[in-house]
């Protein structure tokens, strides 16, 4: 253990360390917290104060943080193997058992995985896997690609292109061949229309945009199953069975990104199975090794698959350590708790309808205009008046107090736009939710005191 103290380390993080995601002028100037220690659901700084994890780390640490096997798994693989790459006809024993593992668990009809390190890094895998697929069925022009706005696809050039955050948009010049369409976000952008007639317009621009681009030209439609980053949007019941009508006749291949859906956090192993539609490629990363080794990739469909293995040409993409074998070793590791101990099928009929009752009791709050979530994630966007909708704040500076006011009371919450976005490890427990129920409900009064809402 490191024998600095806590003012030493937050000096050092703030002269060198460049955060993700930051204002680094101001974190120049303020700094953060070090977090030392995690046990089950509950992380630790560097003075000891206890915080339960709302967010499962960054949407990845399902089963919590007290999982030794996992943790015995990686040690092992690093004494045995701790590195080999996967190129030129080689692999490694962890990397083929964790691609067969996989296959187990994913939809009918998907039977080869291509592994990298991330989500970002699989998005970018997609573009590749679908340009080589069109150009094996001699369909050079279907090079195009649609995404939606205010999706998240990951932070790499290529698949921050994919996503459709304009604040991300502005800082880099991204490829040109990607286009977007609305998001299915009723709540701020259906008014009060109906909210499965809302679904099915806004669906129907990715037809429209297909016309627009020409069929000939489009190869494929990305999108999560729930929009986590842009703040857990769900979609109307009615959109997921348009999208997948649209992608069927338009000869359109169909990108489910579950990095942040895939593993049980909406109630199924994939969140395509939460929504019933069949994608061609499945994005996965965060939660396949519970956030312990990074991994990430792309679950391919046997209608893409088979037209790649079938023809000659090598395909020219890869990682170091796509395959690594400590992070395999961790996934193999995850996915054996996860099968054994039921995790997906007892979450989804316990503890997830409980969060989502407990959560929908902030609904009577003065500034909570919607509660919506399904499985382990959810949303509480903060509104200034219920019936018109109207924002607290400019520049969601509410939602920002009231994350960190959720933050002092020993709880963390995230902040996106709006809206206060939870998604706890699924090993929590009833009394857990309801501390996390309890203390954002601290926080909410706190944030209606401050800007004098009653």
């Amino acid at each position: 253990m490191s024998k600095n103290t806590t003012a030493q380390l937050q000096q050092a993080d703030r002269n060198h360390h460049l955060h993700p995601f930051t204002d680094f002028k101001q974190y120049s100037a303020t700094g953060g917290r070090i977090f030392s220690r995690a046990e089950h659901i509950y992380i630790y700084d560097s003075e000891d104060n206890q915080f339960l994890d709302g967010m499962s780390g960054l949407w990845c640490c399902n089963l919590g943080y007290s999982q030794p096997k996992i943790i015995e798994a990686v040690n092992q693989q690093m004494q045995q193997l701790p590195y080999y790459n996967n190129f030129f006809n080689c692999s490694n024993q962890p990397a083929a058992e964790m691609a067969k593992a996989l296959v187990e668990v994913t939809p009918d009809g998907f039977n080869n995985v291509f592994f990298t390190n991330s989500g970002s890094e699989a998005n970018d895998t997609n573009i590749r896997l679908v340009h080589r697929y069109y150009d094996l069925l001699e369909k050079p022009n279907k090079k195009l690609i649609i995404g939606r706005k205010n999706g998240y696809h990951g932070s790499t050039i290529a698949a921050a292109s994919l996503g459709g955050m304009e604040f991300m948009h502005k800082q880099y010049r991204g490829i040109d061949y990607v286009h977007h369409i609305d998001q299915p976000h009723w709540f701020a952008e259906g008014g009060d229309s109906d909210k499965n007639e809302f679904g099915l317009q806004v669906a129907r621009q990715l037809e429209a945009k297909i016309d627009e681009l020409g069929e000939e030209n489009v190869a494929a439609f990305i999108a999560e199953p729930i929009q986590g980053a842009g703040g857990v949007i769900i979609p109307p019941d009615s959109y997921w069975p348009e999208i997948q009508r649209i992608c069927n006749e338009r000869d359109i291949l169909l990108i489910s990104d579950e990095v942040i859906c895939g593993f049980g956090r909406t109630g199924n192993w994939f969140g395509c199975e939460t929504y019933n539609y069949q994608p061609d490629l499945i994005t996965f990363a965060k939660a396949v090794t519970n956030g312990f080794q990074p991994l990430g990739g792309v679950m391919v469909g046997d209608k893409v698959a088979n037209v790649l293995k079938t023809n000659d040409g090598e395909f020219g993409h890869g990682l170091t350590y796509s395959g690594h074998p400590a992070s395999c070793a961790a996934g193999l590791a995850t996915l054996s708790i996860m099968q054994e101990q039921n995790i997906v099928e007892n979450t989804a009929q316990t503890i997830a309808p409980y969060l989502q009752q407990q959560l929908r009791s902030l609904s009577d709050h003065p500034i909570v205009g919607e509660v919506r979530g399904t499985g382990m994630v959810a949303a509480i966007e903060l509104v200034k008046n219920k019936n018109s909708r109207e924002k607290i704040a400019d520049d969601s500076a509410a939602a920002v107090f009231c994350r960190d006011q959720a933050i002092n009371n020993g709880l963390m919450v995230r902040a996106v736009g709006d809206a206060m976005v939870t998604a706890p490890p699924m090993v929590s427990s009833k009394d857990e939710i309801d501390q996390l129920v309890q203390r954002l409900h601290r926080a909410l009064d706190a944030t209606a005191k401050e800007y004098n809402i009653k």
